[in-house]
């Protein structure tokens, strides 16, 4: 009767465990944000014509700024991105990112497709005119702006370096400050693909 009893217990014990584990509520990685509408849509020119961020309703959407010569926060951010995509498996096909460069003097379509196809074949990048690309940025709550240096490159260009997650409907959901890591990243987003 008490071998019963302690199994009976033991039993009820591993149940809580296991349901705290598998139903508790999941802890985002990057900032929730409870946009109340739609993210501003914005169509700017990518390697094969106009892309619209509203053409990728019913993915995932993940928006970051940056550009191409960028010596090291944006290869980092894109490379971590892209290992996240890389562990989901066919997850990841109901995930988009988009790079918005802030850099339309050097930035071309072409130059952005190589860029991007260097670290993930599904990835995108798009420019404007400094006009469009100064509102794209400014409704993303993004700075930017261009600083002399004494290399190469001629200049560079200090931004706000955070990625942003658009759920399914076009809703912002998480802003992720850099340096977050691939599975973190990975881990929301499998979250997000569940809704």
């Amino acid at each position: 009767m008490k071998i019963k009893v302690i199994l009976s217990v033991i039993a009820i014990i591993a149940g809580l465990a296991v349901g705290f584990y598998f139903f508790r509520p999941h802890t985002f990685h990057g900032t929730v944000i409870q946009s109340p509408e739609p993210s501003f849509d914005f169509t700017l020119t990518g390697p094969n014509g106009d892309v619209s961020l509203s053409d990728y309703r019913g993915k995932v959407v993940l928006i970051y700024f940056g550009y191409t010569f960028c010596p090291d926060i944006c290869p980092g951010t894109l490379a971590n991105v892209a290992q996240a995509l890389r562990g989901m498996g066919t997850k990841a096909d109901d995930v988009q990112l988009i790079m918005v460069s802030l850099d339309p003097e050097r930035d071309t379509p072409e130059k952005l497709a190589e860029y991007m196809g260097h670290f993930h074949p599904s990835f995108i990048g798009v420019t404007g005119t400094k006009e469009q690309l100064d509102e794209v940025a400014s409704l993303y709550g993004i700075f930017y702006q261009k600083t002399e240096s004494s290399g190469a490159s001629g200049y560079l260009i200090d931004h706000t370096a955070t990625l942003m997650a658009l759920d399914r409907e076009g809703y912002m959901k998480l802003v992720f400050p850099f340096g977050v890591t691939s599975q973190e990243i990975a881990d929301d987003l499998k979250y997000m693909l569940r809704q």
